[in-house]
């Protein structure tokens, strides 16, 4: 059929004598891009009305088929319609340029194919993981791993296609390939060793995007951003990106606190002496508190206990589960768990003990610091009665005085 339309053209380039060759072969150059142009515009238009029409279905795989092959199939038009001007002209040309036309083709083939592919596992990606489309969505770190090994092996093909379909030997590629590899090997293992340990984290999956992370090992804690193949990217609590290589996580322990099924009360509270005789129906009256308590997970262990005879309290300890893993929220439930139990402690009369110290003093040492303490009164008691009678003698010689004045 292509075939037969070339001939056709040639013919009547050939025999049509009103233009010269050259005008009626760039007329013939301009109808065929001009036909391009307008083929394309009817493909990319009728995939977009079936892209309407499908999405009003159940299935999202054709959606995204459909999505993703539009620009694709648009550019695969007009690769063809590009070729066979080129055909055209290089049959009346013998310029340089028209020679690959072949190789253009090919290259530009593998080119839209791969292109197609690469779009339809990003369309896959999308769909697997959002909550909308899909009732279980898949993890998003699992499926991006996948997503990513998928597209290098796509392309590491590609690649090898078009070496074949260009004329080398792939004997003597993978030869190279396989020394070289050796040599790139010893030049780059720390980057390797961060490669195979991205891929250890997409194996195991001690952590996914979005998960809060902590190691006890290095100073690292905050909210995982991204997991690449070579760094992981954590935002810190402070608001700052962290970078980590990925060999780093085979090596350390980590923490994984989004995974908590619950977070933890752990208080010990202090009850003065003078308060013993309280202390069984407070700690009674604590438990059977947390035991109601619609914050409190109550199938998780639950202690309250009369714990030890401290320094300067009786130590009650109370241990204890919330059901919300929220930050704030949790603190929330803490505070009003300890405000309760502050004023059970009130009800009864008791109070928390603070650090308190009392010092006995031998009996001799405080009769001595008694008589001292007497005795340091009466000589003030005394010199105050003695500045009060000289106030007096004075007041009196100051009578006489005025006295003899007015006298």
């Amino acid at each position: 059929m292509i075939g037969e339309l070339v001939a056709m053209v040639n013919g009547w380039i050939e025999n049509f004598g009103l233009l010269s060759e050259a005008w009626r072969v760039g007329i013939v150059v301009f109808a065929l891009v001009s036909g391009t142009a307008t083929v394309a515009y009817i493909v990319s238009h009728i995939i977009g009305a079936l892209e309407r029409r499908f999405s009003k279905t159940r299935n999202l795989w054709d959606d995204a088929l459909l999505h993703a092959s539009r620009k694709p199939v648009v550019v695969f038009v007009w690769l063809q319609g590009v070729y066979w001007a080129a055909e055209v002209a290089h049959r009346y040309s013998d310029a340089e340029i028209f020679k690959a036309n072949e190789t253009v083709l090919r290259v530009g083939f593998v080119f839209v194919l791969v292109w197609t592919v690469l779009r339809l596992i990003k369309e896959g990606e999308a769909i697997l993981v959002s909550p909308v489309k899909m009732k279980k969505p898949m993890d998003y770190t699992t499926v991006n791993a996948v997503s990513k090994l998928s597209r290098a092996v796509v392309i590491i093909t590609a690649l090898l296609t078009l070496l074949q379909s260009l004329g080398y030997s792939m004997s003597g590629v993978l030869a190279f390939g396989g020394v070289g590899g050796i040599a790139v090997g010893f030049a780059a293992k720390d980057l390797l060793a961060n490669f195979f340990g991205g891929f250890i984290i997409h194996l195991d999956r001690p952590f996914k995007v979005g998960d809060w992370v902590r190691s006890p090992d290095r100073n690292i804690e905050g909210t995982v951003e991204h997991i690449g193949w070579r760094l992981t990217t954590v935002r810190t609590f402070d608001k700052r990106p962290l970078y980590v290589p990925n060999a780093v996580f085979t090596t350390i322990a980590v923490e994984n606190p989004s995974r908590m099924t619950n977070r933890r009360i752990s208080e010990t509270i202090g009850i003065r002496y003078a308060d013993v005789g309280q202390i069984a129906t407070i700690v009674a009256d604590i438990r059977a508190m947390l035991e109601q308590h619609e914050d409190i997970d109550a199938n998780q262990t639950l202690i309250v206990n009369f714990l030890e005879f401290n320094a300067s309290s009786l130590d009650i300890m109370v241990y204890t589960f919330t059901k919300t893993v929220e930050w704030v929220r949790f603190h929330e439930v803490k505070q009003d768990v300890l405000l309760k139990i502050s004023d059970i402690i009130e009800g009864y009369g008791a109070e928390v003990a603070f650090p308190t110290r009392t010092l006995h003093l031998p009996e001799r040492i405080r009769l001595a610091a008694e008589e001292r303490e007497e005795a340091g009164n009466r000589d003030k008691a005394a010199a105050s009665g003695d500045s009060s009678a000289k106030t007096g003698d004075r007041q009196t010689v100051g009578d006489l005085d005025e006295s003899g004045e007015s006298e």
